[in-house]
């Protein structure tokens, strides 16, 4: 798919694949809590295993519940209008939880905002669909 795996010295294979493996255990981890992102961590997942493991790309991009999403991303950089209203839901949620719990200066509050509404713009500004 990306890369072959024979092009890149074996330790660098090894890295991306851990990187591959901690990234879906991550994804799985945010499938199931609401306030953890599930999709950028496939994603990350998807590309370092083109870099060490065509087969476990291939089984993610192959996957009934996250390939379809992830294979739109790769092809499309696009992000369906569901998933960015769970994202931006998620990230709301998230800076609530955090303001409420570290009730933090105004300065970090602000910090903190900025980067969020950084990642929201982000996200909306991402094509909804696949032009046909």
């Amino acid at each position: 798919m990306s890369d072959p795996s024979g092009a890149r010295p074996a330790k660098f294979r090894a890295l991306f694949l851990l990187l591959g493996l901690l990234m879906v255990a991550f994804g799985v981890i945010g499938a199931f809590l609401p306030i953890m992102p599930s999709t950028i961590f496939f994603i990350v997942a998807v590309w370092a295993f083109g870099r060490s493991s065509p087969k476990l790309e291939t089984w993610l991009l192959d996957h009934p519940r996250f390939g379809p999403p992830l294979l739109r991303w790769q092809k499309h950089g696009a992000i369906s209008p569901a998933s960015k209203r769970l994202a931006c839901a998620g990230i709301a949620f998230g800076y609530l939880v955090f303001f409420v719990t570290v009730g933090p200066d105004v300065w970090l509050a602000l910090v903190v905002a900025t980067f969020m509404l950084g990642c929201t713009v982000f996200i909306l500004t991402r094509p909804s669909g696949v032009a046909g």
